[in-house]
């Protein structure tokens, strides 16, 4: 072969080695660009479980609480008019301990930020909508990531829209939107033939496409389901196009859960939509629960309620609680669904604080029912500030870290 015909043949070769426009990847196997410019660890994880339930090497709601003089992360002033419910507002309605505020949550086995940053959460959020779902529980986690925002990133431009179902905060600068919708069994309730009925097998369309419009999605509910007598707020359940004037509580809650659940799986197909659940908020009715078997320095005896309750349960379990069974119909439901969901395991963590209920401390009670706090304490919902920061601090770990 001459030198020339080696050349020409080298020259051959190296072109058909070069890509052109038609040697790129298949558009199936195209690989997306990702604009990472809205500060990019949210959506570097989208469907990151970063704490699941009771695996991993870091478990945030295996702990205990510790006594930090740095608490509360927020005083209740800070948190602008119409934030905070009157039922909430324990300091400014006559709690006169204050102990209560000054613990702060320590994992075993995790480091997590000891102070919430506003300002970095915003501007993780930037132009995105975090929606919390549920019933007044998901209302009391809402009002303190108000609060816990208006505090750590004062000098930003804030503005409340109440209504009902849905109220948004929202935060004009970063064009981030913090809701709540209030559903309190999150699946459908409405009027058939004059009754007020529980629809376990439908969520309405108004939630879903409300819920569709949210990046981040933290969904709750419990309490509702065990109520009875006047506070039950159904007439009836209908299932399947057949109703039932009641049925086992239980079973209904885990069939409104498999609703809600078969939604999520159903519509929030997007990778970058993060999805999370509260698991059960305890309530403190009956002394019983902490009592047995406490050491007696740690109780204080005055009531059958949570009144008068002033510093955590001593230790790192809670002896029992009627929210158990309600916590394993939320467990097992999550747990089907892999991946879609994390599960804020916040029930035991909780429950250790017999302290943290407004009692009779709330501005929706008059002096008289004040003077009967065996009938009148709320032991439910929790003071702000208070528990839900802590939750809050747990979520914002969860979300961003």
């Amino acid at each position: 072969m001459s030198a020339l015909q080696c050349l020409t043949f080298l020259f051959l070769f190296l072109l058909l080695q070069v890509p052109t426009p038609a040697s790129t990847l298949p558009l199936g196997r195209r690989r997306p660009i990702l604009d990472n410019s809205n500060h990019s660890n949210f959506a570097k994880h989208p469907r990151r479980v970063v704490f699941p339930v009771n695996r991993g090497s870091c478990d945030l709601f295996s702990g205990e609480w510790v006594r930090d003089e740095a608490y509360p992360l927020y005083r209740a002033e800070e948190c602008g008019g119409g934030m905070i419910d009157r039922g909430f507002d324990c300091q400014t309605y006559g709690r006169p301990d204050s102990d209560y505020l000054k613990f702060r949550w320590k994992p075993f086995n995790c480091d997590v930020p000891s102070r919430f940053n506003g300002v970095k959460f915003l501007q993780e959020m930037r132009n995105k909508t975090i929606m919390f779902v549920g019933d007044s529980l998901g209302r009391n986690q809402w009002e303190s990531l108000m609060c816990m925002i208006s505090s750590s990133a004062p000098f930003v431009h804030t503005h409340i829209i109440h209504g009902d179902p849905l109220s948004t905060f929202k935060i004009p600068d970063y064009n981030v939107k913090v809701s709540f919708y209030r559903a309190p069994y999150l699946v459908d309730i409405e009027k058939i033939h004059g009754k007020t009925t529980l629809k376990l097998d439908e969520i309405s369309v108004d939630a879903s496409n409300a819920w569709r419009t949210a990046d981040v999605l933290l969904f709750n509910t419990g309490h509702w389901w065990s109520h009875t007598g006047s506070l039950r707020g159904w007439e009836q359940m209908e299932i399947g196009g057949r109703c039932y004037g009641d049925m086992d509580r239980l079973v209904a809650m885990r069939k409104g859960l498999i609703t809600w659940s078969n939604w999520v799986l159903r519509y929030i197909n997007s990778p970058l939509t993060r999805v999370f659940f509260l698991s059960v908020s305890p309530t403190h009715y009956n002394p019983n629960e902490w009592t047995s078997g406490a050491k007696a320095s740690t109780i204080t005896q005055r009531g059958k309620t949570c009144y008068g309750q002033t510093t955590p349960f001593s230790g790192t379990s809670y002896p029992t609680s009627s929210y158990v069974d309600q916590k394993k119909v939320i467990d097992e439901v999550v747990k089907e669904m892999k991946s879609h969901v994390s599960l804020m395991d916040i029930s035991m963590l909780s429950a250790l604080r017999i302290d943290g209920h407004p009692s009779i401390y709330s501005g929706d009670l008059n002096p008289s029912l004040k003077k009967n706090p065996d009938r009148s304490s709320d032991c439910s919902h929790w003071c702000l500030p208070g528990l839900p920061d802590t939750w809050n601090q747990l979520f914002y770990a969860a979300l961003l870290f």
